[in-house]
């Protein structure tokens, strides 16, 4: 019961203060002016994370004021919040703003949370030692960035979020970790109360403030919640459930590559432009990669239960899967 509550209260925390948030930011001047990267053709309004934020603040006060272990994690999503509510209204650097991502990496990861360990298939333990905080440091800036990434159309990003988060959440109850829980339950509820106003035709954008957000408790709470629970391949679930954002950002960089751009260079070949391109239409194409990020939950799932064996198959039935979506789309031209 706490769990649903800890989801509602959120949800409609978010689902009133959305249309403030809509006010503020044409206010301040927080907003999306149309080019030629982007699909949406008027001037709207890019401060909703902020929605999120607040409405998730207010379930993290409800329920877990005393907890200590979660205000270090407070601490870096408010670093993060901070940098994508200035870059929403004046625009920072790239440099900037990566800055801000490894300055709230760093909060969380001397926090004492950290990609201490894998555990291999056979059972062994790879221990990290050192390594462990460059390594966590790379993987919560590396997921802030690839959810900011998919944020390209009306509802895109929000709803991923949504099934990334609602996964992490299942998977961390059923694993007797229901703080990772809690916590993945009011994020989930406070994106949904979101979506309402960001699903197509969008009246707020969640901007870098909501993407970098989301990205950023996402990789968190990968890393409290499944790294070191799972005994069988503990490295491939959480890259599994993440699979929609980090394959875009993944293909987008080998495109960059390949056509010797900087990798912060931006493009209009992302999977969502990619769809379009084929003629699917703007709503079709978000609940065609809302059902893209489903299926790689439930293959997470699937590797939390199967043997070795069924995990290799689901794996390489996943692998097929990419390379057929690789071609179709053009990922890569």
């Amino acid at each position: 019961m706490e769990f649903i509550i800890a989801l509602v209260v959120p949800f409609i925390a978010a689902f009133v203060m959305t249309p403030y948030v809509i006010k503020l930011a044409v206010k301040v001047g927080a907003v999306d002016k149309p080019n030629h990267r982007k699909v949406h053709t008027k001037v709207m309004p890019r401060l909703g994370g902020l929605a999120i934020y607040f409405s998730f603040l207010v379930g993290f006060l409800i329920f877990l004021p005393e907890t200590l272990e979660a205000w270090p994690i407070l601490a870096g999503a408010t670093i993060i919040v901070i940098i994508g509510i200035i870059d929403d209204i004046k625009e920072v650097t790239p440099k900037v703003k990566l800055a801000g991502q490894i300055l709230a990496a760093v909060v969380t990861v001397f926090s004492g949370i950290q990609i201490e360990f894998i555990t291999l298939p056979n059972g062994n333990i790879i221990e990290f030692g050192y390594f462990a905080i460059p390594l966590t440091i790379l993987w919560i800036v590396a997921i802030t960035n690839a959810i900011n990434l998919i944020d390209g159309l009306d509802g895109l990003a929000a709803g991923v979020s949504s099934i990334i988060l609602l996964t992490f959440s299942g998977l961390a109850l059923s694993m007797g970790n229901p703080f990772v829980a809690l916590l993945g339950f009011m994020l989930f509820g406070s994106t949904l109360g979101f979506i309402k106003y960001n699903f197509h035709p969008a009246k707020i954008f969640m901007g870098d403030t909501g993407s970098l957000f989301l990205g950023y408790m996402i990789s968190v709470f990968a890393i409290m919640g499944l790294f070191k629970n799972v005994a069988v391949f503990s490295l491939i679930i959480p890259i599994v459930i993440l699979g929609v954002p980090i394959l875009d950002t993944t293909f987008a960089i080998i495109r960059r590559i390949v056509h010797k751009k900087p990798l912060s260079s931006p493009d209009k070949y992302h999977l969502h432009h990619c769809l379009i391109k084929l003629g699917f239409t703007h709503r079709q194409t978000v609940i065609m990669i809302y059902c893209m990020s489903a299926i790689f939950s439930m293959a997470a799932i699937i590797f939390t239960r199967a043997t070795v064996l069924g995990a290799t198959i689901t794996l390489v039935a996943l692998i097929i899967l990419v390379e057929l979506v690789v071609e179709i789309t053009g990922l890569i031209s």
